[in-house]
């Protein structure tokens, strides 16, 4: 039999001593309880998270080393990130003009501070940029994909990182449909979409993971590989 809310409270704090507290944490659990993807993120950076390990050491360096050098290569020089996060990322990469986007406005509020002074680093909340969209040269998506759990807000990023690039699109992400135990992520073969949704645009380049997921070492590997989109050449 299911026991409600309130009855299951009542019984907890008629506990000697111990009551009130564990109610006071069932209370906290509960109100920070996995709701959606964007209440998430807002409540990670909340409360002092970071954007992951993929953001920093050995993973944040490949994946720099990797964009900076298709950044020369192609000689881009505007770029846009649909989930900047906390920066740390950004530090590395070299660009000459970045706009990043975030659903977390604490997020968002962060990296303006951090790159406060410097004229060619912007941030807007996801609500901002889709108040008044622009274009770059690319568009970048890194270690985002996997955490979009519901289907419409998967597919409404999905168009706004297609839409925001003039010429490239970068994905850095796993890609297979596969669900886990973990409520923020949701791994999805967004491949598909893109042949679905996007026909004007062709996956032209694919880099594996230097360092691919090893569950003995999950902070330092991870799942996520690079694809890289083009537009489609006239025929």
């Amino acid at each position: 039999m299911m026991i409600t809310t309130k009855k299951y409270l009542t019984a907890v704090r008629a506990i000697p001593v111990l009551g009130d507290v564990l109610a006071h944490l069932y209370g906290f659990f509960k109100k920070n309880e996995f709701q959606n993807s964007a209440q998430y993120w807002n409540d990670r950076y909340h409360g002092g998270g970071n954007s992951g390990a993929g953001s920093y050491g050995r993973l944040a360096l490949f994946k720099a080393e990797t964009l900076n050098k298709f950044i020369l290569d192609e000689s881009y020089t505007t770029s846009i990130e649909f989930g900047c996060g906390d920066g740390a990322q950004l530090s590395l990469l070299d660009i000459e003009h970045y706009h990043g986007i975030d659903v977390s406005e604490r997020a968002v509020t962060h990296c303006r501070e951090k790159f406060k002074g410097d004229s060619t680093r912007s941030f807007l909340t996801l609500a901002e940029y889709d108040a008044s969209p622009f274009k770059a040269d690319m568009s970048i998506s890194l270690d985002v994909i996997y955490h979009l759990v519901e289907d419409t807000v998967f597919d409404s990023y999905m168009h706004s990182l297609f839409e925001a690039a003039s010429q490239c699109v970068v994905i850095y992400a796993s890609n297979e449909d596969e669900k886990t135990a973990d409520p923020h992520v949701r791994h999805r073969r967004f491949t598909d979409w893109v042949e679905r949704k996007m026909p004007g645009w062709e996956q032209s380049a694919y880099i594996p993971n230097r360092h691919p997921f090893d569950w003995k070492d999950p902070q330092n590997t991870s799942f996520a590989n690079f694809h890289i989109f083009k537009p489609k050449r006239p025929i």
